[in-house]
């Protein structure tokens, strides 16, 4: 929500309409839904690439003031706009994935219609709703959205139409687009541990075990019924080109096969070292997405439970904004943590030849109180 404010705040100041942004003073009565409609697919069908915002509760006319819309007869929120988008005849019943958000200012509330980037542009209708006609595509250029009675001009469309296939991205970009596409992979003929996209095999996906031996535990193995350590090496293609090569951990007897999660820490003290190490995911990260592919790809009820259990000791972070405004939530309440202590459990973890069990012990004990902080955290904010 703060990042968003501060975006919406920096629109207002430009006092201009743009090619993702739109104001409006009060909300679309029921003589204008027609208008709601059509504003909203311009905005899914934006050519900057991004999210789209609708902003309400903003007077052009004096000032680009805020004209407060809390007593607003007309007002949505997020599960009334998803009901008014329902019912309208979308090509593939694909319809812009919508939600509003309610913003506090000294002088008043205003409410963003927030209109998420999508790949499956261009939205179309099939059927025409009042003035909005089917197989018309409209979008946007700069403050101008294409009328109603109109589509948008052909190179406009293309463009869109290359978005969905993932034409317009480089090949990294379009990697992480099919990586979200997972049952458009198929095995290579050497069996599942080397994979093509479909449509497009330039793109292939390997993993073997690691080229350096390494044989090493981290403290999330002992998470598994089968806690010996099995590293990977992931490597992605383009062609003959590797694009990246990632580190992997195949679970639980090979059970489960994951990215290895990243790695920080967290200072309590004054002696400038990490008193905390924890791992973690962000979601919409490229290892995350690479993560959930191999879970989508490979599931079985086994890699399910493995899952499972390794995702109890892994943070998952919304964004890197919530991760790190959590590190300082840690740093502050780190001293009660002692309330956390008596409602976790530790697996057995073996005393093994030139480890120090006690370490492994400390990292897993941290990870698990970690997370009932996190969800302290988000019961905060």
């Amino acid at each position: 929500m703060d990042n968003l404010k501060k975006t919406i705040t920096n629109l207002i100041s430009l006092k201009q309409e743009g090619a993702y942004w739109d104001f409006k003073r009060m909300w679309y009565d029921s003589d204008h839904n027609m208008d709601l409609l059509h504003d909203i697919i311009c905005m899914s069908n934006n050519l900057v690439n991004r999210d789209a915002y609708i902003i309400i509760g903003i007077d052009e006319e004096n000032d680009y003031s805020i004209n407060d819309v809390l007593n607003d007869s007309n007002r949505m929120n997020t599960q009334k706009i998803v009901d008014f988008l329902k019912d309208k005849k979308f090509a593939g019943d694909i319809r812009p994935i919508v939600y509003v958000e309610t913003i506090s200012f000294s002088k008043g509330v205003i409410d963003v219609v927030v209109i998420q980037n999508s790949s499956n542009t261009p939205f179309y209708l099939k059927e025409k709703y009042k003035g909005v006609f089917e197989n018309h595509i409209y979008t946007r250029i700069q403050d101008t959205n294409t009328p109603t009675n109109s589509s948008a001009d052909i190179d406009k469309v293309e463009w869109l139409w290359k978005k969905r296939f993932g034409l317009i991205q480089t090949p990294v970009e379009r990697l992480e687009t099919f990586l979200g596409h997972p049952d458009g992979w198929v095995n290579g003929p050497y069996g599942e541990m080397q994979k093509y996209y479909k449509n497009f095999p330039e793109y292939t996906i390997t993993y073997d075990f690691a080229s350096n031996n390494r044989d090493g535990y981290e403290y999330y193995l002992f998470s598994q019924y089968d806690s010996r350590p099995h590293w990977m090496d992931i490597k992605i293609y383009y062609h003959q080109t590797l694009l990246t090569e990632i580190g992997g951990a195949s679970l639980d007897g090979g059970r489960y096969m994951t990215p290895c999660p990243e790695t920080d820490g967290i200072i309590i003290s004054d002696n400038h070292h990490w008193d905390i190490m924890y791992k973690y995911m962000v979601k919409g990260s490229f290892l995350y997405k690479l993560h959930q592919f191999f879970f989508i790809n490979e599931y079985s009820s086994d890699a399910q439970s493995a899952h499972d259990r390794f995702m109890k000791v892994i943070l998952l972070f919304h964004s890197e904004q919530e991760r790190k405004l959590f590190k300082e939530y840690v740093e502050k309440h780190w001293d009660d943590r002692g309330k956390y202590e008596k409602c976790i459990h530790l697996p057995h973890i073996p005393q093994l030849e030139g480890y120090k069990t006690d370490a492994f012990k400390d990292d897993y004990e941290h990870a698990l109180i970690l997370q009932c902080m996190l969800r302290d955290f988000r019961k905060r904010i």
